[in-house]
């Protein structure tokens, strides 16, 4: 049976222009001295003719870490003092979301596509806020995370050799949160989706860093309670230090 599905499926015509991808990595554990790493996006576009002259192919790849609530909060000075002046609360927000592309990324995909897709970083996060007063915060939101990197378009960026072989490199920082990780790849000729695949990165606590997240999250009070003690311990061994010194 499972031959004859495999026949069946190479007897099938392939796409005017179809990916094959993968990904250097499909799971990262994070241990206690975990400081991010990179991971390298490869593949290939396949044809069954030609490529066309006009217009050129172009891919844009995107990773996108798990989504977590937050609130964004608008400062405003008043008398001297920064006050909380209004809040948007956002049900979820991408915890991380970079963008590689082989060109300039207005210039390689429509709006429309963009909108249908949502590839560029305002066009995700403008998805989950939905109102037009909340435009001021979700800028707010996306300002913020690209000066920490959480959030990154990385023009030119993607490797495109014979208008068919691509690669690109992505680094993921050290305080990645704990999920499934979306990797897209998109394959565009006239700013126009010709193909789209998608791949997963599992991240996971390891080692210690899985216990302890473990332990606080079935077991509060004895979390609450070893913090507590470490605290203790920390504060007399340098206590102690301090008295040594002095003598």
């Amino acid at each position: 049976m499972r031959g004859l599905l495999l026949l069946l499926a190479l007897a099938l015509p392939l796409r005017a222009e179809e990916i094959v991808s993968g990904v250097s990595t499909s799971d990262i554990s994070i241990t206690t001295d975990f400081n991010g790493t990179a991971i390298l996006i490869y593949g290939a576009a396949m044809r069954e003719a030609p490529p066309p002259d006009w217009p050129l192919l172009q891919v844009i790849v995107t990773v996108e870490g798990p989504a977590t609530p937050l609130v964004i909060r608008k400062k405003q000075r008043v008398a001297g003092i920064w006050l909380n002046r209004g809040a948007v609360e956002i049900a979820s927000a991408p915890s991380f979301y970079a963008v590689a592309t082989t060109g300039e990324l207005e210039a390689i995909l429509s709006p429309e596509e963009d909108a249908k897709h949502h590839v560029s970083i305002p066009s995700t996060i403008r998805a989950i806020a939905g109102k037009e007063d909340e435009d001021t915060y979700v800028e707010a939101l996306q300002r913020i995370r690209e000066g920490t990197g959480q959030y990154r378009l990385a023009q030119n960026a993607v490797l495109l050799l014979r208008q068919s072989l691509f690669r690109t490199d992505v680094t993921l920082p050290a305080n990645l949160v704990e999920g499934d990780y979306r990797v897209r790849i998109f394959l565009t000729r006239g700013g126009k989706v010709v193909d789209l695949q998608e791949n997963v990165i599992d991240v996971r606590k390891a080692g210690l860093e899985r216990w302890l997240y473990n332990l606080a999250m079935q077991q509060p009070l004895i979390y609450g309670l070893l913090s507590l003690v470490i605290a203790m311990l920390a504060g007399w061994g340098a206590s102690e230090l301090f008295r040594r010194l002095r003598l």
